[in-house]
C-alpha cells in the first residue's frame, strides 16, 4: 500500500482547483442503469471509488468510455441484474445500482456493501423504502434479492435523514406507477445534483433542497449529458488546510451555498474567508480560536469534514468540543492525532480536543477517507517528518491530493507500496 512521506511547517498559499463531487458521481453513475443508450457525465474525478463504480456498471453489462474527467456510459446492453460482492466490498456507494435495477429491469441481487471501516450504516431505510413501493425483498446469503413486475409509488418518512436512501429511492421512483413521497429527505448539495441529473432525463422530480422530495413515475427515460457540480468536501478540506498552516489559498469552483456551514465554522476558528465569484478566499495570520460544533445533515456542519476541523483545532489555543451526531463511532482518527501529539479525550459521540503548542510527526495510520485527510493535514504542520499509511482511502476520496498540495508548498512524497 501506498504512503505518504510529508514534511511539516511549511505555509500553504497560491490557487488549486477543486474536483467534481464524488458524493454526486456515484449515483449518477448509478442512474445511468435507469435508460438504454449513451449518458455523457463531464468534471467526474479521478479516484478509485469512480473506478469501482465503473466496473460494475461492466459488470452489469454496460461499456464504460472515459476522456479524461469525462466518462461516457453506454447502457444500451446491461442485462445482469447481480451486484457481485467481489466489486461492492471495496466500497458502500454500490448499493445505488438497487434502486435502479429493481425500477429498470424488475429485479436486482446487491450484495451488502463494503467500504470504510468505521461503524455500522445499516441500508434498512433503503429497503424498507422499496417494500413500501411494492418490492419483494429478501436477505440470502449476505446479498439482498429485490423484485417487481413495476414499483408503485407511495409515501415515505425517514426516521433519520439517510443521503443514500433518498438517492436510492428517489432513482427507483423514476419508473413507478405513481408519485413517490419522500419526508425527511437528504438536502445535500449531492443529492440535488443526482435529482437534478435525472430530471434532465425526463424524470419529474420535485422539493429538491427541501425535507420534502416527489417524483412521479414515467414510463421511459432517455440518456442525457451532464456537468457534475464540484466536490464541497474537498473544498472544506482544503480551507482547512489554509487555515492549519497559517496560509493563504484560493481555491477555484466551489459553490458558496454549498461550503457556507464549513466556512462559518472556520471564520470562528479566526480564518479569513471571502468569495470572488467561484473563487474562495482563505487565510488565516492570528491564533487559532477553540470552537464547539455538533455535525448535523445539510445545510448543518458536514460529518465529513468533522475529521478535518478536528486536526485544525488539535493546536488552537484552548478547548474545542466536537459532537458527532450523524456518525456516533466515527473517531478513528483520534488515536492517530494522539500519536502525533494532539490531547483528545472522547465519551460516547463527543470529542474534547485540548489545543497543544504543535503536533510532532509521528508514523500514523489512515482509517477511512476523510481520517486519511486528517492525518494530511496534521502533517502539514507538524514538526518534523510524518508517514502517512494506507492512503489507499484518500485516493478513494481525493484526485491527486499530493500534486495539489504540493503546487501551493508543501511537501508531500508517495512513497510506492
Amino acid at each position: 500500500m501506498d504512503r505518504f512521506r510529508i514534511t511539516g511547517g511549511r505555509r500553504l498559499a497560491g490557487e488549486l482547483t477543486l474536483s467534481g463531487s464524488k458524493n454526486a458521481a456515484l449515483p449518477m453513475l448509478a442512474a445511468t442503469l435507469l435508460v438504454r443508450g449513451e449518458s455523457v457525465l463531464h468534471n467526474i474525478p479521478k479516484l478509485r471509488d469512480v473506478d469501482s463504480m465503473c466496473r460494475l456498471l461492466e459488470v452489469l453489462g454496460a461499456r464504460i468510455k472515459r476522456e479524461g474527467h469525462t466518462v461516457i456510459v453506454d447502457s444500451s446492453g446491461i442485462d445482469q441484474h447481480e451486484a457481485p460482492y467481489d466489486v461492492v466490498r471495496k466500497m458502500r456507494a454500490s448499493i445505488y445500482v438497487l434502486g435502479p435495477l429493481v425500477a429498470h429491469l424488475g429485479r436486482a441481487r446487491v450484495s451488502l456493501p463494503g467500504g470504510c471501516a468505521w461503524g455500522p450504516r445499516p441500508v434498512n431505510l433503503h429497503l424498507q423504502g422499496l417494500r413500501a413501493m411494492g418490492a419483494d425483498i429478501s436477505l440470502e446469503h449476505g446479498y439482498i434479492e429485490a423484485r417487481a413486475q413495476r414499483l408503485r409509488g407511495a409515501s415515505i418518512a425517514f426516521d433519520v435523514v439517510s443521503v443514500g436512501a433518498t438517492a436510492n429511492l428517489m432513482m427507483a421512483a423514476t419508473l413507478a406507477d405513481g408519485t413517490t413521497t419522500i419526508s425527511n429527505a437528504s438536502r445535500e448539495p449531492h443529492v440535488i445534483a443526482l435529482g437534478e441529473f435525472l430530471g434532465s432525463m425526463g424524470a419529474e422530480v420535485s422539493g429538491l433542497g427541501t425535507h420534502t422530495v416527489s417524483v412521479t413515475g414515467v414510463d421511459r427515460l432517455e440518456p442525457a449529458e451532464a456537468v457534475n457540480r464540484s466536490d464541497y468536501i474537498e473544498a472544506g478540506t482544503m480551507a482547512a488546510a489554509a487555515v492549519i498552516t497559517g496560509g493563504a489559498l484560493a481555491i477555484r469552483g466551489g459553490i458558496a451555498s454549498d461550503c457556507g456551514p464549513v466556512l462559518e465554522r472556520l471564520r470562528e476558528t479566526g480564518a479569513d474567508v471571502s468569495w470572488q465569484g467561484d473563487l474562495l478566499h482563505v487565510s488565516r495570520s492570528g491564533p487559532l480560536r477553540p470552537i464547539q460544533l455538533t455535525t448535523a445533515p445539510h445545510p448543518g456542519f458536514p460529518t465529513d469534514v468533522q475529521a478535518q476541523l478536528m486536526a485544525v483545532l488539535s493546536i488552537a489555543n484552548g478547548t474545542s468540543v466536537i459532537t458527532e451526531g450523524i456518525y456516533a463511532d466515527r473517531f478513528t482518527h483520534v488515536p492517530e492525532l494522539g500519536r502525533m501529539g494532539a490531547r483528545i479525550t472522547v465519551r460516547g459521540n463527543v470529542a474534547v480536543i485540548h489545543g497543544v503548542p504543535a503536533l510532532e510527526g509521528a508514523p500514523v495510520m489512515a482509517t477511512d477517507i476523510r481520517a486519511s485527510a486528517a492525518m494530511v493535514l496534521a502533517a502539514l504542520v507538524a514538526e518534523g517528518e510524518t508517514v502517512v499509511n494506507r492512503v489507499y482511502h484518500i485516493d478513494r476520496g481525493y484526485e491527486k491530493i499530493e500534486a495539489k498540495l504540493n503546487a501551493v508548498g508543501a511537501d508531500v512524497e508517495r512513497l510506492d507500496s
